[in-house]
């Protein structure tokens, strides 16, 4: 699950960019039922990045449409595990971060129930958000010192809320925090010593910490 950033191909990370030209296949959404990929901003963005770095990829289209529809989403992943059949390494694209309001979680989960192996050996390459770009479009934070940002969806309705908790000090209790989802301890993420716990560690041993408080899913 390859996340493209926020539409400039150079914003892509290296990482995202080995695993495309290292693919079998890549599976491209699209809009379109007919599977043009004429209007469709994440073909516009691959067909760039293999001219630009030189490869050519076998493209596979993905009709996605935006009904948000258990049908339409194991359609989708029939289409993954097909590929499954003749290649070794598929990819499935998104723009932006795969974290943020993708498609990709949709489809592990059904990934995860169809075929667990699959799921245990797949990995969700992460990119830049459009409104980490837009921030520094014009040179303004989303948080610095003690503030903190939110994201918020234009739905005029009360909706499930993941909430990141970072910069602790060193030997704080963590108390304080209190999880309404499945929280998560991230200690020292990419770096020596990396330690990530499915629960909220009671004191904070490392600068480098992160609590994630995910929403719980239906």
């Amino acid at each position: 699950m390859v996340s493209l950033g926020p539409g400039d191909i150079d914003l892509i990370t290296i990482k995202a960019l080995e695993v495309l030209k290292n693919s079998d296949v890549i599976c491209v959404p699209t809009k379109s039922s007919n599977n043009s990929f004429n209007k469709s901003m994440t073909y516009k963005i691959i067909k760039a990045l293999m001219d630009k770095h030189n490869f050519n990829t076998k493209i596979i289209p993905v009709y996605t449409p935006m009904h948000f529809k258990k049908e339409d989403w194991q359609r989708q992943v029939d289409i993954i595990l097909n590929e499954f059949k003749s290649n070794y390494k598929v990819s499935f694209v998104t723009l932006g971060d795969s974290a943020v309001y993708s498609t990709v979680y949709y489809l592990l989960d059904i990934i995860k129930i169809q075929d667990k192996a699959l799921y245990e050996s797949s990995e969700v390459i992460a990119g830049i958000t459009s409104f980490s770009q837009a921030s520094a479009k014009v040179k303004k934070p989303l948080c610095v010192g003690d503030s903190s940002f939110s994201i918020v969806p234009l739905l005029g309705k009360t909706v499930p809320n993941t909430t990141v908790y970072m910069r602790p000090k060193i030997g704080m209790d963590t108390s304080s925090i209190k999880e309404e989802g499945d929280i998560y301890t991230f200690e020292n993420m990419n770096y020596n010593g990396e330690i990530i716990s499915n629960n909220k560690i009671p004191k904070v041993n490392k600068y480098m910490t992160l609590f994630i408080d995910f929403f719980k899913k239906d």
